[in-house]
């Protein structure tokens, strides 16, 4: 696996906190098959920078993210750390190699979070438009609970099929959220999780899914239905029009 070390040029990792250190890896390696374009999902263009430079400097302007590792395509590594200077991302320390899965990917991604750091956020770098407040908001409810992540709820009736695509039933649609990122929890319990995932050849598709299998509960954190995960090219779109609206919002 192919780990590239950046420089640290954080002060405020240096002093003393009196707060848990929280350390994040942003998931950007994925093909994006969806898009139905040759250049991959994380490298599109919003607002003339690529996607996952968004969702970074998010995480650069939270300040209760103390660390980020950035997971990228192999062939993508060294792309990847030209742009992270370019647009000059702070926070993150470490690009690592992703894997087949999700689940190796954020393993990867996990391996290289600094010993010191005490919770793991993970966040899915298509996920542009999270807001440093967002960030925020689910970290503060991890350290209360152990374990939360970003949510919002369906507004549609909820119907389970069978396998011929008949409605088997209706799910009470108040007790339906729509899990999405960032997932934050203690990294003990974290790396837990994966232990006990990897010896009963369990794979997941998130890291909420990875806390159910230890059984620890997961706080639902409800945020703004803007922190979408940009999956086909509408989605971009979308994401300029929600943009402007912030820009006037901040009187831009």
């Amino acid at each position: 696996m192919r780990v590239v070390q950046r420089v640290n040029t954080l002060l405020h990792i240096r002093r003393p906190l009196t707060r848990p250190r929280v350390g994040a890896v942003v998931l950007a390696g994925g093909f994006g098959a969806r898009m139905g374009m040759e250049t991959t999902k994380q490298l599109l263009l919003l607002r003339e920078k690529p996607l996952f430079i968004h969702t970074l400097l998010a995480f650069d302007a939270c300040r209760q993210v103390d660390e980020v590792v950035l997971v990228a395509r192999k062939e993508e590594i060294d792309t990847v750390c030209v742009l992270l200077d370019r647009y000059g991302i702070k926070k993150c320390t470490t690009v690592v190699e992703g894997g087949e899965t999700r689940q190796q990917s954020a393993a990867n991604g996990f391996s290289a979070v600094s010993p010191k750091m005490e919770y793991v956020a993970f966040h899915d770098a298509a996920r542009c438009l999270v807001t440093p407040q967002e960030i925020r908001d689910v970290i503060a409810a991890a350290r209360a609970c152990g374990a939360a992540t970003a949510a919002v709820r369906a507004t549609d009736t909820v119907k389970v099929a069978n396998k011929y695509g008949y409605i088997e039933k209706t799910v009470p649609r108040e007790d339906v959220w729509l899990a999405s990122t960032p997932q934050v929890m203690k990294k003990e319990y974290y790396a837990a999780a994966l232990q006990y995932a990897q010896k009963q050849g369990a794979q997941v598709t998130d890291d909420n899914s990875l806390m159910e299998l230890i059984g620890q509960r997961v706080k639902l954190v409800e945020t703004s239905r803007d922190n979408m995960k940009i999956t086909h090219q509408e989605d971009l779109e979308r994401a300029e029009v929600i943009l402007t609206r912030r820009e006037g919002r901040n009187g831009k």
